[in-house]
């Protein structure tokens, strides 16, 4: 098939994957391709069987288009998030569901020369082991924490390497690999399929062992010059004396992240705190800290308290941001979102004592639906973010007709 017509269904499926819904309208208008050239590359993926019609669209006053969707298994993504501890797989279809268990991995980062190898031969044995053809795989999007360069594909915090950790990894599993910083790719999710979706200014905050933030601006995720911007968890905001991961002190992570709360519990609880919690493993930050989120779910005090304090100072954190950006949502994602609702009114509580009450009054809190699952979600949807412009080495498509998909036919 030539480039170009080839180009142009990786364009259509694009955009069905991120429209989930659309009409051919609709669909001519995103690709920027004349309406005819539309009408019957879309027809031609129908008839193949990779586009169904799921019905019309509601009612405007006239007459209502037919709407077309990607069937979910024409092609699949592998999804893998990481923090500094623990490293999630998994492979999705083309509606965002998983079509593999979650493989969770433990994968310390600090440190660790040996992280990118691990990694590399863990995703390797988890792709061949699902027994999904490569074929059918449209790439691997990565999720990591630290100062990501995704265009230079180097991760200046983490995963020490020779050259780029995507080249590095796609050798290895040989399919097209993208990397992208964790936060940013929460914020992704949120604005392709969550809390952020038609919002033009909205503040993604990822609640994990640090603070991240990935910004939406004008509908568009904001990188900054270098790509690094949205490094809230070190914005100075304590006398504490207490040194951060980036080496200052006194930054909003040292007070307000998940690992400074599970340091406070174990503390604690060593000095006699009365908790439903007898003890928490102090070498293992991610059983304690589901401990912890478990037991404030149950009312207990103290995991309530330590969850709000921390809350009340990602509150004062956020009190910056709409003072400078004036977003109309902040929406608390990522892991910490399993807390719900506890976080919500200690962050109104701060908006209430540091903000001016004309900007606040303008700003909403949600917290986020797709909680813990958005890094996996995102780091699908930057493969298909992509998509039309794939043209690894890692990636060939064999035209016969045991695997005939849309993409190469």
């Amino acid at each position: 098939m030539g480039e170009k017509k080839l180009t142009y269904r990786r364009k259509i499926v694009k955009q069905l994957y991120f429209s989930k819904m659309v009409s051919c309208a609709d669909l001519s208008e995103k690709i920027e391709k004349s309406l005819p050239l539309t009408t019957k590359m879309l027809n031609e993926l129908v008839e193949k069987g990779y586009v169904t019609e799921t019905g019309y669209a509601a009612s405007t006053g006239g007459r209502r288009p037919i709407m077309y969707s990607l069937k979910p298994d024409i092609i699949y993504v592998v999804a893998v998030a990481m923090d500094q501890y623990i490293t999630r797989f998994v492979i999705m279809d083309m509606h965002n569901r998983y079509v593999t268990p979650v493989e969770k991995i433990e994968l310390p980062l600090a440190g660790n020369k040996d992280a990118l190898k691990i990694l590399a031969d863990k995703l390797d044995d988890f792709i061949n082991n699902s027994e999904i053809d490569k074929k059918r795989i449209a790439g691997v999007g990565i999720g990591m924490p630290g100062f990501v360069d995704a265009t230079k594909g180097i991760n200046y915090t983490f995963l020490e390497s020779g050259k780029g950790i995507d080249e590095l990894v796609a050798d290895k599993v040989k399919l097209p690999v993208y990397i992208d910083n964790d936060s940013s790719l929460i914020a992704l999710a949120e604005l392709k399929f969550g809390a952020a979706v038609n919002k033009k200014n909205a503040m993604v905050i990822n609640v994990s062992w640090g603070v991240g933030l990935g910004l939406i601006l004008n509908g568009e995720l904001f990188r900054g010059q270098t790509g690094f911007a949205g490094e809230f968890s070190h914005i100075p905001l304590f006398t504490n004396n207490k040194l951060c991961s980036c080496g200052k002190s006194g930054c909003l992570e040292t007070e307000a992240s998940l690992k400074a709360v599970v340091e406070k519990a174990v503390e604690a609880l060593k000095n006699g705190k009365l908790s439903i919690l007898s003890h928490l493993p102090s070498d293992h930050y991610e059983l304690a800290l589901e401990a912890i989120v478990a037991a404030a779910g149950k009312g207990d005090k103290f995991c309530v308290e330590l969850l709000s304090e921390a809350g009340y100072h990602i509150g004062r954190g956020v009190a910056i941001l709409i003072h400078l950006l004036n977003p109309s949502v902040i929406i608390l994602s990522g892991r910490g979102a399993s807390a719900g609702k506890i976080w919500q009114a200690p962050i109104q509580q701060a908006l209430n004592e540091h903000c001016i009450p004309r900007l606040a009054a303008n700003t909403g809190i949600a917290v986020s639906e797709l909680g813990y699952n958005a890094e996996l979600i995102g780091a699908a949807a930057l493969v298909m973010e992509n998509y039309e412009r794939n043209t690894s080495k890692h990636y060939t498509i064999h035209d016969t007709e045991e695997h005939e998909y849309a993409i190469n036919n």
